[in-house]
């Protein structure tokens, strides 16, 4: 119901055959940047911030561009872009645009490597400086780089001391900057590394820049780049000189899956944006492995090589759960199976009264967790007429036939979110009255007062969304009972690896879980916790323990889920009101390839996350005290 800020997305591009090629067999020499172009509206739903593309062109002259860029800002960026470039074309004539020879010399963006990016920002700062790809210029084609990624380093203070130990001075303080100039820093030394060598073999001037552009290795640059970075990361780049690279953190936190064949090797952080725009089985696609980079040679040369040794099998679940698109053959399995381990709970949660029970979800990603639950309640249903036929002791007349079989589970479309309403209107009560109606409902979708009301939902994170608006509105269609239902474990916990849920005072079961602890008088708990956070920080990080761990530990997930309907029931509802978690055990039981929980568990897969975990706590107990002090 409540919207995260998402992940970035990438899509690489790199044609392995002239433009002629292209343009004869598939009627155009604008097949990558078409396919881009799809590929970036395929993975719109990670980003929605801001958008970029880059291309280079293999054999452009010398006085001529080889590399270009374009970004763009706002939920229209992608179709900006597209559109900006595009309508250059308008200038030439048909047949002008028919001659790729005359293409390659005179338009933009008509190379061989495409790069493209969504943005959603996970550090708060904004404008298009801070639009990806990143660009570093040079005047040697090998050493320009161009570079984008799905990523968040949680030590860039660290390697930001490290450069500027190292004499450089690095203009902009983010992990995308930084990241650019150390791996741009680290190319600079390849590339210099095989001048040197060009010249002990007795080559000059351009048989050097031959010899360095055929001879790079960008496993060189990125094994003494991105050995020190703590963070979940698929980071992406291009150089001047034709090499392509995608490399996966060494943890498995972070998605990247490639296709590659004889006419194109192509990189998205999502498996169906593959199938789709390529038209590809899924057998087809392999998912890039930890630590390793798909390399792209200038000669169209391609293999996957071991950067860094494998760290960790954590694999983010929340991408399964939320991000990723459900179209994928996996992900809709797992989201069903989500739902489906719910049945006993919920019927639980309705006093297995399946005949009086309505089924509905709130948002659309969370649909496909819905059918899992009906299948689940739909089974329930069939055994229990089953087993009333079997009780009959006798051959059923058809009236009693029809008595015991005519139950079924019913669902219905009770809310639809008006997207076309926005809350711009920053004034408290002002917002929450407009934020309130940004959902409708179907009203006569249940009987009142009689039908219980069960709304699925992928993750309850804030909670915001479920009091200012879900639970109000719903409460005017008056059933017996609002069940809530999510598919997701409690979030208890900060990500800090590209998803933006930084402050642990944002999630309702950590608001829940001090509120709790204040109830009972337990503030010491909280003064411990706090001042052990405090040490922890003073040791290294990878000794390092989550303290903010022990705030939960005197209580169950019921008591939880309780203090979170108290704290989330609008003034005035008196409705009944259960809210359901997954369990940690059902979420592994249906994503087990994902093993990454920390949003739920708190045990972070690197040792930077749980420094910042500890840091979180210490933060949100001065903001409170400041704040209390205040008044």
């Amino acid at each position: 119901m409540e919207s995260l800020k998402h992940e970035c997305g990438i899509a690489l591009i790199r044609l392995l055959k002239p433009l002629e090629y292209y343009h004869q067999k598939y009627g155009t020499w604008m097949y990558a940047l078409n396919k881009l172009y799809l590929m970036m509206e395929k993975e719109h739903n990670r980003g929605q911030e801001g958008a970029g593309i880059a291309c280079v062109k293999l054999k452009a002259q010398p006085g001529n561009e080889y590399m270009f860029r374009e970004r763009a800002e706002g939920k229209d960026a992608i179709q900006n872009i597209f559109s900006n470039i595009y309508s250059q074309h308008k200038d030439f004539s048909q047949e002008q645009l028919n001659d790729v020879e005359y293409v390659k010399e005179n338009l933009t963006f008509a190379g061989e490597l495409y790069m493209g990016h969504l943005r959603y920002s996970t550090t708060g700062k904004k404008g298009i400086r801070f639009v990806h790809p990143f660009l570093r210029r040079n005047n040697w084609r090998a050493k320009n780089l161009c570079l984008c990624g799905n990523f968040n380093m949680t030590n860039i203070e660290e390697i930001f001391e490290r450069l500027t130990r190292q004499g450089q001075f690095p203009r902009i303080y983010s992990d995308s900057y930084i990241m650019l100039e150390l791996m741009g820093h680290r190319l600079d030394r390849e590339v210099e590394r095989n001048f040197v060598e060009a010249q002990e073999r007795g080559l000059e001037d351009t048989d050097i820049t031959h010899y360095i552009e055929d001879h790079v290795e960008m496993s060189n640059m990125l094994k003494t780049s991105m050995e020190n970075f703590d963070g979940g990361y698929v980071v992406c780049g291009l150089t001047g000189s034709g090499e392509m690279f995608s490399m996966r953190d060494p943890w498995a936190i972070r998605p990247a899956y490639y296709y590659r064949n004889d006419e194109i090797v192509v990189v998205a952080s999502e498996r169906p944006v593959l199938q789709t725009t390529f038209e590809l089985e899924c057998e087809d696609i392999q998912e890039l492995p930890p630590g390793c980079a798909l390399l792209v040679k200038r000669s169209g040369e391609c293999e996957v090589k071991r950067i860094l040794d494998q760290k960790g099998d954590s694999a983010c679940s929340f991408e399964r759960i939320y991000f990723s698109r459900g179209s994928d053959k996996d992900i809709y399995l797992e989201r069903k199976k989500l739902g489906e381990q719910l049945t006993q709970p919920v019927l639980a949660a309705v006093d297995n009264d399946t005949e009086h029970t309505v089924f509905s979800f709130i948002p659309n990603t969370a649909e496909v967790a819905l059918y899992g639950l009906l299948e689940g309640f739909r089974k329930f249903v069939h055994e229990k007429k089953i087993h009333a036929i079997l009780n009959l002791g006798h051959t059923p007349t058809h009236e009693e036939l029809d008595r015991i079989l005519s139950p079924f589970v019913r669902s219905e479309k009770v809310a639809w979110k008006d997207i076309k309403l926005r809350t711009f209107i920053t004034e408290g009560n002002s917002r929450n009255d407009l934020a309130s109606h940004v959902y409708d409902i179907t009203y006569g979708s249940i009987e009142p007062y009689v039908d219980k009301l069960v709304i699925i939902d992928d993750s309850v994170v804030r909670g915001t969304t479920l009091k200012e608006s879900i639970i109000r509105i719903l409460d005017r269609l008056h059933p017996k009972k609002i069940v809530v239902v999510s598919s997701a474990p409690q979030i208890r916990y900060p990500d800090y690896y590209g998803i933006d849920m930084p402050r642990l005072e944002e999630f309702c079961a950590f608001r829940a879980a001090m509120e709790l602890l204040k109830d009972r008088g337990l503030y010491q708990l909280i003064d411990d916790t706090y001042h052990n956070c405090q040490q922890e920080l003073l040791k290294p990080k990878g000794e390092m323990r989550n303290c903010v761990r022990d705030v939960y530990n005197l209580f169950s997930v019921e008591d939880i889920s309780k203090e979170i309907v108290e704290m989330l029931r609008p003034v005035g509802v008196t409705t009944p009101i259960e809210l359901v978690f997954q369990s940690i055990e059902g979420l592994h039981k249906a994503i087990p390839e994902h093993k990454g929980d920390w949003y739920f568990t708190g045990k972070y897969p690197t040792p930077g996350g749980t420094k910042l975990c500890n840091q979180a706590f210490v933060n949100y107990i001065e903001r409170v005290y400041q704040y209390e002090q205040k008044f």
